[in-house]
């Protein structure tokens, strides 16, 4: 999937790494690269909704709790995702937890999403499992 450009701001990346989208999680979403970490999945996913790449975020999502089809909402505006706290989910763990805060507008109204997500290493690649909403 092409990323909906008009969703880049000046082709920065979304995660909001200071890189542009194309060298930063626009690799993972072409299948380049596996994310290393549960974090860099977090983020990448969370660029991944922005671009409205429904495809990358079920390709990363754990076999056991993967929905059949996922429609985006090309009305959401993604603004801002802030990483609260991060356990484990390096290169060598096998498991991992995210703690976010994704900043969005929709209709006009600013909302605050707030998860705990969980994630697994199975062989090198990471998955997102499930989420805690707060």
């Amino acid at each position: 999937m092409t990323p909906d450009s008009a969703r880049l701001r000046n082709g920065a990346c979304p995660c909001l790494s200071g890189e542009q989208y194309v060298d930063c999680c626009g690799r993972f979403h072409r299948g380049e690269a596996d994310a290393p970490t549960a974090g860099q999945l977090m983020r990448s996913r969370y660029a991944a909704f922005v671009v409205l790449d429904a495809g990358y975020l079920l390709r990363t999502w754990h076999a056991s709790t993967r929905p059949a089809s996922m429609d985006l909402d090309p009305d959401m505006e993604w603004r801002r995702l802030d990483i609260v706290s991060a356990t484990n989910g390096g290169p060598l763990d096998t498991s991992g937890t995210v703690e976010f805060a994704a900043h969005y507008r929709l209709d006009g109204e600013r909302g605050v999403q707030r998860e705990i997500s969980h994630f697994v290493r199975e062989g090198k690649r990471w998955f997102y499992v499930d989420g805690d909403v707060r």
